[in-house]
């Protein structure tokens, strides 16, 4: 019979001791300890961005038994994996073994069989659900005088990453068609949707270098809300794109096509407003989006002199659906156009620093994984970032997004334990926004940064053909065997 003792609850451990936990339980205790502590500091840093709630076990399917490699442990893994570039799958499941031999608990298998069927078995819905959650929390941080005359200014661009050479992903995304088959790699290519204010990554479109930018940007319209202001280069000028943008209240701020005509200013004006008739249908518009667009669209032309130091003088003509020269000045907009090179660092941020230039899924489905987690480990940065402008009076521009990730990579090896800390957690987050936001970017005004490499590659022979079938002769460098001297 057990004892029980309303009054004194602690008597009957004491006196009986515990009763054993079954197997499922006690392994469901170490995956939840494993999950607070093995990768604590990620969580602890950025639990504010990333509510348990949004990955939570799955009611059914993949990720809904309790496991040691459970849903929260494998993101926090995978996040951890991609803040860290070119960490393997091996290196990530070493760490967690390790934590596991220092807590004296059971090790897991040093195959990594298991952690990569967890990686493909993650639900993309969670993770675009965790990037939509993150994205939205840095734009509701934006400050009225961080936004341009009160509006939210989105940079729409486009860009390409490389992946394994594999059937299925060759079949999703087709490597360009200059290289030979057997010698290329597939390329993604990737129709990004950035915010000015805070740099965050709001959404981005799949296709393939076949594909044009404005047709792939089309899905990221339902992003888009009335009395956005949208900044973008030639690719995103033409009649269809701004006429069915303004109806749906949306501005539009860029470049002027080359293929359209130059207007002829008055003297002494370096603007104008002309009206587009709609021109004849696109491939790319059905005919009843075609026909909901109206019959034409006023848009205003201005002209911008650029003259810089050093660099010749150009001009450029924009065209925007901004037609009150009162309420937004030809030099304002000219400012805010300028401003669309932040989309380019944007881009280096992510595939440099971060090192998304090239993917290591094998398939297509890892792939969307990969961007999804890419995506949000960038945000969690930005955010970090925008934390520290807010909380020194900082431009968020002059604080290095490198420098970010350094220090928040070293100050989770070194505080992993102390976060924990209820009392010298807080201590350790402040002084984590303190050294990133004195690790500034120097102004270099008028600095030239060419796209050219100094650094020679390796004189190795190129693949123009299958590996299998190419045949790299003998190196030419070898030493030659001496002649023999005759008596």
């Amino acid at each position: 019979m057990a004892l029980v003792c309303p009054f004194l609850p602690g008597l009957e451990t004491t006196l009986c001791g515990r009763a054993r936990a079954a197997t499922l339980q006690r392994m469901h205790t170490h995956a939840q300890r494993l999950g607070r502590v093995s990768l604590s500091q990620l969580e602890h840093i950025f639990g504010a961005l990333v509510p348990a709630r949004l990955i939570q076990p799955t009611a059914s399917g993949h990720h809904s038994r309790r496991r040691l490699l459970s849903l929260p442990v494998m993101f926090w893994a995978f996040l951890a994996q991609t803040l860290s570039p070119r960490t393997s799958c091996r290196e990530a499941l070493r760490k967690i073994i390790a934590w596991r031999a220092r807590h004296e608990l059971p090790l897991l298998s040093a195959n990594t069989a298991a952690y990569c069927t967890a990686r493909v078995r993650m639900p993309l819905a969670t993770l675009v659900a965790v990037h939509d959650h993150v994205a939205t929390a840095l734009e509701q941080r934006v400050t009225h005088d961080e936004r341009w005359h009160g509006h939210r200014v989105l940079i729409p661009d486009g860009t390409g990453v490389s992946m394994p050479d594999t059937p299925a992903n060759q079949k999703s995304f087709p490597q360009p068609s200059g290289q030979k088959k057997g010698c290329g790699f597939p390329v993604v290519k990737l129709v990004a949707l950035y915010s000015l204010a805070s740099g965050a990554l709001i959404a981005w479109a799949e296709g393939t270098l076949r594909q044009h930018d404005a047709r792939l940007w089309r899905a990221l319209w339902q992003r888009l809300r009335p009395g956005d202001v949208i900044v973008g280069d030639r690719a995103f000028c033409s009649f269809a794109i701004l006429a069915a943008l303004a109806a749906r209240e949306v501005a539009c701020v860029v470049r002027l096509h080359q293929g359209r005509a130059k207007p002829l200013f008055k003297k002494g004006t370096r603007e104008c407003v002309v009206t587009w008739r709609k021109p004849q249908r696109s491939p790319a518009w059905t005919k009843r989006d075609w026909h909901a667009l109206p019959e034409s669209c006023d848009v205003r032309i201005i002209k911008v002199v650029v003259a810089q130091t050093g660099f010749r003088t150009c001009a450029l003509l924009l065209a925007t659906t901004l037609l009150d020269p009162v309420a937004y000045p030809a030099d304002d907009l000219a400012e805010l156009y300028l401003r669309r090179w932040a989309v380019e660092l944007f881009f280096r941020d992510i595939k440099t620093s971060l090192r998304m230039d090239v993917l290591s899924g094998k398939s297509p489905a890892m792939i969307r994984r990969e961007l999804c987690l890419f995506a949000i480990a960038y945000n969690l940065v930005r955010a970090l970032m925008q934390k520290a402008a807010h909380t020194y009076a900082l431009d968020l521009t002059r604080i290095s997004f490198k420098g970010t990730v350094d220090t928040l990579r070293q100050w989770c090896a070194t505080c992993a334990d102390a976060l924990a800390n209820p009392r010298l957690g807080p201590r350790l987050y402040a002084q984590l926004i303190h050294v990133i936001a004195t690790d500034r970017v120097p102004l270099r005004p008028g600095r030239t940064e060419p796209r050219a490499v100094k650094r020679r590659p390796k004189s190795y022979k190129l693949l123009n053909k299958p590996r299998h079938l190419i045949h790299v002769p003998a190196h030419h460098n070898r030493p030659k065997p001496r002649a023999r001297r005759h008596p």
